[in-house]
């Protein structure tokens, strides 16, 4: 079988796959380590299943996380212990060593770009830069965005999105270990969190309409980030890593299908949870775990068509996540509305266990292994 992506959804459902001796070819159009843009923090629901496929997650010296800061423009702040937690670690180190587990367990890797998927006959033939491959399988783990939403017709792809999402890492002492911080700003927010090496990651997401309006980064930070006393202080403060900025634009949360053309979607590219949730990384993760569980029951059931493989995907997929990407949704539009934002910290500055409630909203329970 086929899985086309190698970040958090396809490499998940690839290990998975090969443990129970499955032939899996990953295509993936990089090659790894590399730096993507990513909020880096794992919420703790899927350590266990982790560790499960052999991933020593303390070997990778991650950063415990158990508190969650939230400030509105302002600068007003709130902080709360996190139900579940979890640890920081950056994409480089983590999707370094799933790669390497995957590659040890027999995952064949291809470094090309999938130009087309084309379903008949009960196979795939997928085009790419290199070639074509053939499979009776495909997961798509592609991500957000991609030309081949185009060429599938996916409806979403014809929106517009206004969001451009922003990231790099920064040496900055005066930031705790343990937390991850969310912080608004003009049009947007952003999150704080170190990494294995020490570094804070803070990883944005913006209007792009406003963005524009200031031609650079640089200058956008200074004059809409930098609003943010919080934000200020850091963005004053704190030593660049990089060379520059990675961004990413059009990154859109609308409503994706699981499946399209028979293909079962996973992670981002089935459906993204707005940044602020925290619950991204694993939300891929898990979805990489579903899909898997049904691909293998079709490969190995003669009784479990392709039909009933799709139809489980689907239902399992809206069960753990439909949920949770609402309330996702609802708040992101409350963090951006700064009188409603004013109103929520004036009432419950002194209520931690509705804060926590709303935490637990946007996650799910500890994946079973």
């Amino acid at each position: 079988m086929c899985i086309v992506g190698g970040g958090l959804a396809g490499l998940t459902a690839a290990l998975c796959l090969a443990k129970f001796g499955i032939p899996v070819l990953l295509i993936e159009k990089n090659g790894y380590p590399n730096h993507k843009v990513c909020g880096e923090y794992v919420s703790n629901e899927v350590r266990p299943f982790l560790e499960h496929l052999g991933l020593d997650i303390g070997k990778l010296a991650p950063k415990e996380i158990d508190t969650l800061v939230v400030s509105d423009i302002s600068g007003r702040h709130l902080e709360t212990k996190l139900p579940l937690g979890g640890f920081g670690i950056s994409r480089f180190a983590l999707d370094q060593a799933l790669f390497n587990l995957a590659k040890a367990a027999g995952v064949v890797f291809r470094f090309e770009t999938v130009l087309e998927i084309m379903y008949q006959q009960e196979h795939y033939e997928l085009r790419t830069s290199k070639g074509r491959h053939r499979s009776k399988v495909v997961i798509g783990a592609y991500g957000k965005r991609s030309n081949l939403d185009k060429s599938m017709n996916r409806s979403f792809i014809a929106q517009k999105s206004p969001w451009l999402g922003v990231k790099c890492h920064y040496d900055y002492e005066d930031f705790p270990d343990n937390q991850v911080a969310l912080h608004a700003f003009p049009g947007g927010y952003g999150g704080l969190s170190k990494t294995e090496e020490g570094a804070v990651n803070f990883c944005y997401l913006a209007n792009y309409k406003s963005f524009k309006s200031y031609g650079n980064i640089a200058t956008f930070n200074d004059q809409v980030v930098g609003q943010n006393p919080n934000l200020k202080k850091f963005l004053k403060q704190a030593v660049p890593r990089f060379k520059k900025p990675l961004s990413i634009a059009q990154i859109s949360f609308a409503q994706k299908k699981p499946v399209e053309n028979h293909v079962l979607m996973s992670g981002d590219t089935a459906g993204l949870i707005h940044p602020l949730c925290g619950n991204g990384m694993a939300m891929a993760i898990h979805a990489g775990k579903l899909a898997s569980d049904c691909v293998v029951r079709f490969l190995t059931e003669s009784a479990y068509q392709r039909l009933d493989m799709e139809r489980d995907y689907t239902r399992q997929w809206k069960q753990h996540f439909s949920t949770r990407l609402f309330y996702g949704r609802q708040l992101q539009e409350i963090l951006l509305h700064p009188n409603i934002t004013k109103w929520v910290f004036s009432t419950m500055a002194n209520h931690k266990k509705i804060i926590q409630t709303i935490v637990k909203r946007t996650h799910g329970k500890p994946i079973l292994v």
